[in-house]
């Protein structure tokens, strides 16, 4: 993204040296996902007038599209346009959005439009339908993770502007980027180890960013993404993390069956007016969860008896119960849930 937006600023300043006409559109696809969106987008490229000759929603698509045609041939030059996420707008809406903007140089007269598609899925264009693929004629780049040493060059950068000098130990530099490599690759994440532990240090009253700092900073950021991943879920995947919480709690074993977390969520849904899915679809669901790194979900061999999955918390227990409290739907279910089994157990007491 960053690369795609500076190659787009210098093309422009030769291009204006040169007496170009380029026009440049930056589009995020996860935030405009629709073929209306992205081609009304592209349009307010060109005149700062598009937005009140067209509506944000209403018109047809091919309305639009003829539109942006005249627009364009109108203002002549060259239009890049950036996608970004470009694989969240074809999961959403399919590659029809990328078959009129790869036709649309063949219906200008004036001028000319490329596309940039960026995507972290790298067989983002397996999915794409072969006329498209033929229309697009991409040359993919591929940018690779960084290493160790690149992402320690980045943060030795950024901390001359953010650090006074001498205030994070030399060592601190060279495990944030360590971590991140091994982890993910990602400069941004270890940017933000770094200032999350210098905040902490800041807190702290400590005139130097330790090592300490760091861990605890790196635990913040743990929690921090197990909560925005939680909060986030679909109502079913949350009932079903509902379930195995439940259960984790009544068994001295932590490990449970799909049919035991099934067991507890058709009891859950029944006590809440949730729509039922089937067992098939909430083992799908355990998967999904699994996935995301909330529970681990073990297939075992049993021999004679088949195979059955294995499941249990992969975040602490309590870390759950603490995010689940921000989550009012969440909270609800496991207070109703766990009120109903101790009466449950009660009124089985009384019977005995």
């Amino acid at each position: 993204t960053a690369i795609a937006k500076f190659i787009c600023k210098q093309l422009k300043e030769k291009a204006k040296n040169e007496n170009v006409k380029i026009n440049t559109a930056y589009i995020n696809c996860k935030q405009t996902n629709t073929p209306y969106g992205v081609l009304t987008n592209i349009g307010k490229t060109y005149s700062a007038e598009w937005e009140k000759q067209i509506p944000s929603a209403g018109w047809r698509i091919d309305k639009v599209y003829s539109s942006l045609k005249e627009k364009a041939d109108e203002n002549g030059g060259i239009a890049i346009v950036i996608l970004d996420e470009i694989d969240t707008l074809v999961s959403k809406n399919g590659d029809e959005i990328l078959y009129h903007l790869t036709g649309l140089n063949s219906d200008l007269d004036n001028s000319k439009i490329s596309i940039i598609g960026i995507s972290n899925d790298a067989k983002f264009t397996s999915w794409l339908d072969p006329r498209v693929k033929s229309r697009l004629g991409e040359e993919s780049l591929t940018f690779s993770p960084y290493n160790a040493p690149q992402i320690e060059d980045i943060l030795i950068q950024r901390a001359r502007t953010a650090f006074k000098e001498n205030t994070v130990d030399p060592i601190v530099m060279t495990y944030c980027a360590s971590k991140a490599a091994q982890e993910h690759g990602d400069a941004r994440k270890a940017i933000d180890l770094l200032r999350i532990a210098a905040e902490l240090a800041e807190r702290d009253e400590r005139e130097i960013v330790t090592l300490e700092h760091v861990n605890n900073a790196q635990n913040v950021m743990e929690k921090d993404q197990v909560k925005s991943i939680v909060i986030t879920l679909p109502i079913q995947h949350k009932a079903t993390l509902a379930s195995i919480i439940l259960n984790q709690g009544n068994k001295d074993n932590s490990q449970q069956t799909t049919g035991e977390v099934y067991g507890t969520y058709t009891k859950l849904c029944n006590s809440y007016n949730l729509d039922e899915l089937s067992q098939r679809r909430i083992g799908h669901i355990i998967s999904e969860l699994d996935m995301q790194g909330l529970i681990n979900a073990k297939i075992v061999n049993l021999g004679r008896h088949g195979r059955t999955k294995y499941i249990d918390l992969a975040v602490d227990r309590e870390q759950l119960l603490g995010i689940i409290q921000h989550d009012h739907f969440l909270s609800d279910l496991i207070e109703s849930m766990t009120k109903l089994q101790i009466f449950t157990k009660s009124m089985q007491s009384r019977l005995i």
